[in-house]
């Protein structure tokens, strides 16, 4: 005979094992319905241990403590029903379900559960015999009525969000609510036999396990087959490739519509699949794994491009099954992908290529012509600017494209060419096939025509030919672009090429400038200081002037640096040297020339690059002299950019006590608006201004003139570049008062000026 105790016991023993094990297994998982389905598993244990401990107890008090730990149980079961409910059928919104009323409700049955110890209103056990064995059988009271009221009606409440889901849901989906829906109806009609029955043994316990098994199930891993196959179906039909299946001799078995457009065939044609796509696209590669190749079709006069993909596919016995063909008409993202490319590498106004794009052409051209001699021309359109700001940015842009248009047609397709910047372009081109009388001719006869507006271009081109060790593109357009600047004045002249003169220039503005910082650190840079003299011939002060004594070339001149400082902008420094230099002799000067004021000058550049009026305000704190010593010299040609501004810096100069100096008035840009405007306290009169003339007699009356309004404007007149006695003392007459220049003396190191100054030094 069956031992029903061992029997039942072991089967609630592998039931809660298995739970156990699907509720670790869906808690792990990361599937959003994890968590609830892990919750309700683990809460299915509590009951089946209960009923285990009842089914074993041979006493009263164990069989109660099993009723208590099946009936808690089953409240904590149906929580977590109602929040796997939830999240199984997506409930939300005012359709999902109180929980926070059902919660309230559990509790209250738990609570009256727990005090049915000293109550005792909830229920009893009574011994009783079943088949010779002995077991406690629940006498329930009112409290256990209360209780299952309270479970079959939440248990109620989420079969019937079953059925609705069943009933609203595609008859595709309903599987996976009915399964569950069916469980829980056939638990509930088990766990209702088991009460009125009223045997020890609750057999539905079976029925709950079977449901939580069945909800991990369904949760976590059922797939509706039948809704995938469909769908799949559909999908590969409605694909935009075209597919086709075959089985492992290469017979086609299926084929798509777009297989079927892409062929011209019919489905009663399959058959003739396999020699229908060989015609089209060639051979196609037969393999036991995948295979894929890129197919180019002339239609007419354009082009389709293809991607093909043969894929084979084993059974579950691994043996081959078949395989499947995908061809994806690629044409339109190649067609993108071309017209990026050439977006990216043309420039879109003349359609040559970029510059990034035309070094890359100049790199791979070098790579395949190594033996070839090459030219690297800088082509630039002179005064484009105003060109522009004449006629219209329509009109550059008109002489641009006939530009780019005219280089175009010069070229062979040896040649690479492409536009550099604004309104600059390169060539790139066997030096054999540049002929320059055809390019002069052509360059001379540059003319832009819009309707009725015709201007004749200047354009100057620079030449680099390129040596064995040359891979630099950028240095090399550099170099040609050197070049024009050879010419860059020269209105006859369209080309320039870069020779050793230029070379030896570039090197030697390279040597200087990396010179530089150590010049200045131990002092071969230093100021020489020009004397200059009043009315009477008397040393009043001096400006400092910059000389270079090279340790190895021995004096420069400033011939020979200044301009290329000026021009890289390292002339900054060399003024703060200069600056800082004057400052600390006129501390040395403070009682032995106590009368004397040194003049330095600001360059053009020491107003963009630093703050002039701060930097030499600090300089003169530092080394605690008065502003008036150190005069404040610039050129009028500052005056030329952003005067207003450079106004305000000379204004804030005189606030601070310092004495500005204009220099070189009368050399070139001068108007009397300066004078009007311009806020200095002496004006620097250039000689040049009297000798490089043939009329004197009228510059003598220009510069009389100006004298005699400077000293009406109350402005101080200094004439530089005195060197004789009869210019000295034709000025004295018509009114100078300050002098400089080779009449007096040269610039001369400071301990000379010194020993100079001290024979007449007066303000």
């Amino acid at each position: 005979m069956i031992n029903f105790r061992i029997a039942f016991s072991f089967i609630f023993t592998l039931v809660a094992t298995g739970l156990g094990i699907c509720a670790f297994q869906a808690y792990r998982s990361t599937k959003s319905t994890g968590k609830a389905v892990s919750f309700l598993d683990a809460s299915l244990i509590p009951p089946l241990l209960g009923n285990l401990i009842i089914i074993g107890a041979h006493t009263e008090t164990l069989a109660k403590v099993g009723y208590y730990l099946y009936f808690l149980g089953m409240d904590l079961m149906v929580l977590a029903l109602v929040n796997f409910t939830s999240a199984y059928c997506s409930v939300t919104g005012k359709h999902k379900t109180p929980l926070k009323q059902i919660i309230v409700l559990l509790c209250i049955d738990t609570v009256q559960m727990l005090m049915n110890p000293f109550l005792g209103h909830a229920f009893d056990v009574e011994p009783v015999d079943v088949q010779g064995s002995a077991y406690y059988s629940l006498i329930p009271y009112i409290g256990q009525s209360f209780h299952r009221i309270v479970i079959y009606t939440i248990m109620g409440a989420t079969m019937m969000i079953f059925l609705v889901m069943t009933i609203r849901m595609p008859r595709i989906y309903k599987e996976k609510y009915l399964v569950i829906l069916i469980t829980m109806i056939v638990t509930t009609l088990w766990q209702t036999f088991y009460i009125f029955s009223r045997t020890p043994i609750n057999r539905s316990m079976i029925g709950l396990g079977i449901f939580g098994l069945l909800a991990y199930y369904f949760s976590l891993f059922y797939r509706p087959l039948k809704l995938l196959d469909r769908m799949l179906s559909n999908i590969a039909s409605d694909m935009p490739e075209a597919m086709f299946v075959f089985d492992p001799n290469f017979n086609c078995i299926w084929i798509n519509e777009t297989g079927l457009k892409l062929t011209q065939l019919g489905t009663k044609d399959l058959e003739k699949v396999s020699e229908k796509l060989e015609d089209i696209f060639g051979t196609i590669q037969h393999s036991n794994d995948v295979w894929e190749a890129n197919k180019v079709i002339a239609t007419g006069e354009s082009k389709r491009y293809y991607t093909i993909t043969l894929r084979s596919f084993n059974d579950s016995a691994q043996k081959l099954a078949g395989s499947f063909l995908t061809i994806r008409d690629t044409t339109e993202e190649q067609n993108k992908i071309r017209a990026e490319l050439y977006r990216s590498n043309h420039d879109s106004l003349t359609g040559l290529y970029t510059k990034n794009c035309f070094y890359e052409q100049i790199h791979k051209t070098l790579r395949e012509n190594e033996s070839t001699r090459y030219y690297a021309i800088f082509i630039d359109i002179k005064d484009f600017k105003i060109i522009n700001d004449i006629f219209s940015t329509a009109f550059g842009d008109r002489a641009l494209i006939q530009l780019a248009n005219g280089i175009r047609s010069f070229m062979s397709p040896r040649c690479v060419y492409g536009r550099i910047g604004g309104d600059t372009f390169g060539i790139f081109m066997p030096k054999e096939e540049f002929k320059a009388d055809e390019v002069d001719k052509a360059l001379s006869n540059f003319i832009v025509k819009d309707g009725q507006v015709e201007y004749h271009i200047f354009v100057h081109m620079g030449v680099y030919e390129l040596s064995n060790e040359d891979s630099d593109v950028p240095m090399m357009f550099d170099r040609a672009h050197l070049a024009i600047s050879t010419i860059s004045d020269d209105y006859n002249t369209h080309i320039a090429y870069y020779d050793k003169k230029l070379r030896e220039q570039v090197l030697w503005n390279q040597q200087i400038s990396a010179s530089l910082t150590e010049a200045i650190e131990t002092m071969q840079l230093r100021p020489y200081l020009q004397p200059i003299a009043d009315a009477d011939g008397n040393v009043i002060g001096a400006e400092a002037l910059a000389r270079w004594i090279h340790p190895e070339k021995g004096f420069m001149p400033p011939s020979s640096f200044i301009p290329v400082f000026e021009k890289n902008g390292m002339i900054v420094e060399l003024d703060k040297h200069m600056w800082r230099c004057a400052c600390s002799i006129l501390q040395k000067w403070k009682d032995r020339f106590p009368v004397l004021f040194i003049s330095v000058n600001i360059s053009p550049k020491d107003f963009y690059f630093t703050d002039v009026v701060s930097d030499i305000m600090s300089l003169v704190k530092e080394y605690g002299i008065s502003p008036a010593d150190l005069r404040i010299e610039i050129t009028e040609t500052i005056m030329m950019t952003d005067a207003e501004e450079k106004m305000k810096l000379l204004a804030k100069f005189r606030e601070e006590g310092f004495i500005v100096e204009m220099d070189d008035f009368g050399s070139g840009y001068s108007s009397l608006n300066l004078l009007k405007d311009m806020p200095v306290d002496v004006l620097k009169i250039d000689m040049k201004f009297l000798s490089s003339t043939d009329n004197k007699n009228r510059s003598e009356t220009i510069v009389r003139n100006i004298l005699r309004l400077t000293n009406e404007l109350g402005i101080d007149s200094l004439t530089e570049g005195v060197e004789t006695e009869v210019q000295y003392e034709k000025l004295s007459q018509m009114g100078c008062k300050m002098f400089q220049g080779y009449y007096f003396a040269k610039p001369m190191p400071v301990e000379e000026f010194e020993k100079f100054a001290a024979k007449g030094a007066k303000r």
